[in-house]
C-alpha cells in the first residue's frame, strides 16, 4: 500500500488512527527462511538520516543481504511519529535488497504503542510483509518482570490489551520489549527473536543493522 505522506504532527495522527484498523496481527501463513533486522541513525535535531537492512538466513544467521540509504527529512521529531521521519529512508534502503525477506524487525514497536502504530506496524502495511518491533525501552505498557533465565517473558499491557512482551534474551539481564507489527501474532514474534540470539542482549537482526549504519554514518561523516 502507499498513502500521501503527511506534512504536520496532527496530521501524522490522523493518519495512524486510520492505518491502525488495517494492521492484522495473525499467525504467519507459512514458517519464516529469512528475517532481516532494520535500523536508523541521527542526530536529534537534524535532517540527514542514515538507514540500514541486514537479511539474515534463519538456520544459521548468516548474512545474505545488506542495503543502506542516506536521506533528508523535513518531519519535525515527535514521540510517537518518528516512523514518518524513518520509513523514508528505509524504504529506499528496502528498494536495494537483492533478497527480500520473510520477516522484518525494527528497532522500535508495533502495536506497542499509544495508537497501535509504531514503525514495525506502520511499515508492515507498506511492504505488505510480515513485522515486529523489538525495542530497547518501553514506549506504552506495563508488565510485571519477567523471570531471570532467558527465554522468559512476561506480556506486556496497555488499556486492558496484551499489546506486546518483555522477553528476557539473557539470563539475568534487562528484557527487551517484542510486539507484533503486522501479519505475524506475539507468540511467533517472541520465538523469532530468541532464533535470533548472538549471544548479546539485542537480536543479531538488529545488531548487525545497527552496526551496519554506525559505519555508513561514519563514512559519510569522516570521508
Amino acid at each position: 500500500m502507499t498513502h500521501p505522506w503527511p506534512d504536520s504532527p496532527e496530521a501524522a495522527i490522523a493518519l495512524q488512527q486510520q492505518l491502525r484498523t488495517q494492521v492484522r496481527i495473525q499467525p504467519l501463513d507459512r514458517p519464516a527462511e529469512t528475517i532481516a533486522g532494520c535500523d536508523i541513525s541521527f542526530n536529534k535535531f537534524e535532517e540527514t538520516v542514515y538507514a540500514g537492512i541486514v537479511v539474515l538466513r534463519l538456520d544459521t544467521l548468516e548474512t545474505i543481504a545488506e542495503a543502506t540509504a542516506i536521506t533528508t527529512t523535513s518531519f519535525p521529531y515527535v514521540p510517537g511519529l518518528l516512523s514518518f521521519r524513518e520509513i523514508p529512508a528505509l524504504l529506499e534502503a528496502w528498494s536495494k535488497l537483492t533478497v527480500l525477506p520473510d520477516v522484518v524487525v525494527f528497532d522500535g514497536h508495533g502495536i506497542a504503542h499509544p495508537r497501535r502504530l509504531g514503525i514495525a506496524s506502520h511499515a508492515g502495511l507498506l511492504l505488505d510483509r510480515p513485522t515486529l518491533g523489538c525495542g530497547k525501552s518501553v514506549l506504552v505498557g506495563r508488565y510485571e518482570e519477567p523471570a531471570p533465565e532467558r527465554g522468559s517473558w512476561s506480556p506486556m499491557l496497555h488499556r486492558g490489551e496484551i499489546i506486546g512482551a518483555a522477553l528476557r534474551t539473557k539470563n539475568k539481564v534487562n528484557p527487551v520489549y517484542v510486539s507484533p507489527g503486522h501479519l505475524i501474532d506475539l507468540e511467533t514474534s517472541v520465538d523469532l527473536m530468541l532464533r535470533c540470539d548472538g549471544g548479546y542482549r539485542i537480536p543479531e537482526t538488529t545488531r548487525r543493522a545497527h552496526n551496519l549504519v554506525n559505519a555508513v554514518r561514519r563514512a559519510a561523516l569522516h570521508p
